[in-house]
């Protein structure tokens, strides 16, 4: 990574980068998924609900072609269109909606699920001819006309093989029936649908692939932004310490209080502490005042030093405390012997002799590692 230009962006991005451009309306768009989604819906829409329409037709031509004396007599073109539009509009709007539903639909899925209503917002740039011509004549726009020219090409070859098959039929319209009409009609309807969609899931598989590798390239970072971007997520140096140091302080509101009458601690030496005080007037053994991991175990440890307590590190002997024995209640009494050695070597200090620092044994039934599992001997 370091033999990388620092400026060269040759770094996938990360997710957040990917987020970030989400969230400013950069998302994945595929125009070719959306077209071949919308069509495909029309199709089923012809498919399976489509007769809705076309016994509207059928009852439209019928009514039509079909008038007596009177009505030319009373002849009321709004009246006819009205219920031409009452016939037609309901299964034409229920298509248009379903198409409008499942395009926006689709697009959301490609693009993570957001609707960035900053893609709706005018820009002028859209309207500068200068930018119009940068886009038409850019590598964008280049890659944009050999798509179209793809696709005219393609489509145009599957409109010519649907047109050479149904060729007779389409001049055989107007010889037969209405009804009969109508029917072949919407057969080579639904016929051309189905090859145009044919051809527009090609060009939409070939494209959604394609604006995915540009969509990473285009957000692809350099060293210096992968690296600023840990620092915003992780934090400076500064700003863990200060953080530590509210969790210290937050961890001494809690144990200070416990603390008051101990006589001394004993540490892991950081991972662990337990406050330990012994009174004969309260319990026949040692209390435990207070126990703590991590943060609070360090801001006991800091309370402490303040307070002159001796602080002694006898790892596996802090362990077998803190996870043997609840706060405010006597030690175990496999721990007596160990606890008692190092109460008798704080008395010491207390009266100002020098002491060799006790050694202590921990039965092997209370033997901890750090996650309170038994240690196996």
């Amino acid at each position: 990574m370091a033999d990388q230009p620092a400026g060269e962006k040759s770094f996938e991005p990360t997710q957040k980068r990917k987020d970030d451009a989400s969230k400013k309306g950069d998302v994945l768009r595929s125009k070719e998924v959306a077209t071949a989604v919308s069509v495909l819906a029309g199709l089923a829409w012809f498919k399976w609900s489509g007769t809705w329409l076309l016994d509207g037709l059928q009852g439209s031509a019928r009514a039509s072609f079909q008038f007596d004396r009177a009505q030319i007599d009373d002849f009321v073109p709004a009246e006819m269109f009205a219920n031409l539009l009452a016939t037609l509009l309901p299964p034409v709007l229920t298509l248009g909606a379903i198409v409008i539903g499942i395009t926006m639909f689709a697009q959301l899925l490609l693009g993570d699920g957001r609707f960035v209503m900053k893609n709706l917002q005018p820009k002028g740039s859209r309207l500068n001819p200068l930018s119009g011509l940068k886009r038409m004549l850019g590598t964008q726009g280049l890659i944009e006309l050999g798509k179209s020219i793809a696709k005219l090409v393609l489509l145009a070859g599957l409109g010519w093989w649907w047109a050479s098959a149904h060729i007779e039929a389409i001049f055989g319209l107007g010889q037969g029936s209405i009804l009969a009409q109508l029917a072949e009609a919407w057969d080579a309807l639904l016929t051309m649908l189905m090859a145009l969609c044919a051809g527009l899931i090609i060009i939409a598989f070939i494209d959604w692939p394609i604006q995915f590798v540009r969509r990473i390239s285009r957000l692809k970072m350099t060293h210096q932004e992968i690296r600023d971007e840990n620092k915003q997520t992780e934090g400076s140096p500064e700003l863990k310490a200060a953080q530590k140091q509210r969790q210290r302080e937050m961890a001494r509101g809690g144990v200070a209080g416990a603390m008051q009458d101990a006589q001394f601690i004993i540490t892991n030496p950081t991972h662990f502490s337990v406050a330990m005080t012994y009174d004969p007037a309260l319990a026949p053994a040692p209390v435990l005042l207070a126990k703590g991991r991590g943060d609070k175990a360090l801001a006991m440890r800091d309370i402490a030093y303040e307070r002159g307590l001796p602080v002694l590190e006898y790892p596996a002997l802090a362990r077998a405390v803190f996870f043997t024995t609840r706060e405010n209640q006597v030690i175990r009494e496999e721990l007596y012997i160990a606890i008692a050695s190092l109460l008798a070597f704080v008395m010491s200090l207390k009266r100002g002799e020098a002491p060799s620092r006790p050694r202590v044994a921990v039965p092997i039934e209370l033997r901890f590692d750090a996650n309170g599992q038994l240690v196996q001997a």
